[in-house]
């Protein structure tokens, strides 16, 4: 931002005397390398020029403001790496030459990430082989990225770490984990701007919005992609952060004893609520490591080839993702289902054997698909279609709707199709179609929380309130059953109590 100022101040400034530069260049943030460098950029020329070229350089070696101390500035040609901290995000991406690369890590060298063992290290056996506290998660990505390309991997290490001291050079030698916490958000979402892209390009091309390299040439990124990028610049400049990943997301968070920091990085870094996190369904979050986010990279752009329909190439990403999640449930059972859908039968029918009768630690209600495969009450193209992607258009909610009532005809006890139809005719306004098709699976199963959550919502909405609380009083005990005290069921309970009691023979 303050580089496009400036160059639409050029013609004023081109003319302007001394006096004036000067007061220019006073008027710049001391704290900030990137205007410093931008106002180089335009008067390199001029003993203004050099000054703030000298104090940008001086601010990303760690010297802080101190007056009358020389700074030597490298003997290479450092107009790319000024380019590289000014570059707005629709500009070319910046290649450094061996000397700027060195000149950079030189600068670089006190960093915290340079003393855990995974910044040693150029290949992905070299990682695996590492505890997930001792991986450098930049390097660890990168190297999976570009195929363990060592100048590639140093490009984009070279501008992480440029990130990293610019945010380091507005923090004073005694800043807390608040203060560390502050920075990185003004830096990544206010002077960067870093952005959550339109649902319309990342619903449609989620990887490129979730890999470390593309994230930072676009500035746009979804949880999982910014996240990552929050976690590169905190290992760098030692702020200890936890993974966080509620189902279908994730987010970073501080702790120090019982005070939580929550970093929701789709919004700016914000501290939310942890409440915000757990739904009627999602009884804790579950935390994850350093190794394991890596695996979860994998694990989003095989979402992206699943809903493509290429599950040959979800597999192998699937399979990738397990070298550094070997353990995790949700992921065998993707891996799975899409083992079955390739023709890998007794793969996938394994995999779901070993997940049969399971709820998700973070869940309350049980996973019923492996079972009614199991069982029979689904086939394989069945399954498919529990799963076919729906955007914000009414056509493709149709599309879905269709397609599994089909599937139901077939097979009436599938209760994962069920729950599926529910929710077309919910996001369609079809609120009758919708009790019918819940009032099914309750009679077919009466253990799925967000079945009995929609049934209460709707007779609330009708004014049916002895049907509400006979619903809510269902999911209230499938929530406690597995210790989940939730905060909407509450809500839902005092504003049903104001407008009718409590049933006797439930008190």
């Amino acid at each position: 931002m303050q580089k496009t100022l400036l160059f639409l101040l050029l013609p004023l400034l081109l003319f302007a005397e001394d006096p004036f530069l000067k007061t220019r260049l006073s008027s710049l943030d001391p704290l900030s390398v990137a205007e410093h460098l931008a106002f180089y950029e335009l008067y390199s020329d001029t003993e203004e020029g050099e000054k703030a070229l000298a104090h940008a350089w001086h601010l990303l070696s760690g010297g802080k403001i101190k007056k009358n101390q020389p700074i030597t500035l490298p003997q290479v040609d450092i107009q790319a790496v000024i380019s590289l901290v000014t570059r707005q995000n629709f500009e070319k991406t910046v290649k450094l030459s061996f000397e700027q690369l060195n000149a950079i890590e030189d600068l670089s060298a006190k960093l915290a990430n340079r003393f855990i063992k995974g910044h040693q290290i150029w290949t992905r056996d070299q990682t695996l082989q590492l505890q997930p506290h001792e991986i450098d998660l930049s390097r660890g990505l990168l190297i999976e990225q570009f195929h363990e390309n060592i100048e590639e991997i140093r490009q984009y290490e070279a501008a992480l770490d440029l990130m990293a001291l610019q945010i380091l050079a507005r923090l004073p030698q005694t800043a807390t984990a608040e203060d560390q916490i502050r920075e990185i958000n003004s830096f990544i979402f206010q002077e960067m701007k870093f952005r959550f892209p339109p649902h319309s390009l990342y619903a449609k091309d989620i990887d490129l919005y979730t890999f470390l390299p593309s994230v930072m040439d676009s500035r746009e990124g979804v949880c999982l992609g910014v996240s990552i990028l929050y976690l590169c610049l905190a290992q760098r400049i030692g702020l200890p952060l936890e993974i966080i990943t509620p189902p279908g997301h994730i987010y970073v968070r501080y702790r120090s004893g019982v005070k939580v920091v929550n970093i929701e990085t789709t919004a700016r870094g914000i501290n939310l609520p942890s409440d915000v996190y757990l739904g009627i369904d999602t009884r804790r979050l579950e935390e994850r490591n350093i190794k394991e986010v890596i695996g979860l990279a994998f694990v989003n752009q095989a979402s992206v080839a699943w809903q493509q329909n290429d599950h040959k190439k979800a597999v192998e990403l699937y399979e990738k993702a397990k070298y550094y999640v070997p353990d995790d449930t949700l992921l065998n059972f993707f891996l799975g289902l899409n083992y079955l859908f390739i023709g890998k039968k007794k793969e996938g029918r394994a995999l779901l054997e070993s997940l049969k009768g399971i709820t998700f630690d973070w869940a309350v209600s049980p996973e019923t698909l492996p079972d009614d495969y199991l069982q029979g009450r689904i086939d394989i193209d069945g399954l498919k279609a529990v799963f076919l992607h729906v955007d914000e258009k009414r056509e493709s909610i149709l599309e879905k709707q269709k397609t599994v009532q089909k599937v139901l005809k077939k097979y009436p006890k599938f209760r994962s199709g069920i729950l599926q139809l529910a929710v077309t005719w919910l996001q369609l306004g079809r609120t009758a179609e919708a009790e019918q098709t819940l009032v099914q699976h309750h009679q077919l199963d009466p253990t799925n929380c967000n079945v009995e959550y929609y049934l209460a919502m709707i007779a609330l909405h009708r004014s049916d309130y002895n049907k509400a609380w006979r619903h809510l009083l269902i999911t209230e005990k499938l929530c406690q059953d597995r210790q989940h005290k939730c905060k909407a069921l509450r809500s839902v309970r005092d504003h049903l109590r104001r407008l009718c009691p409590e049933p006797a023979e439930s008190t």
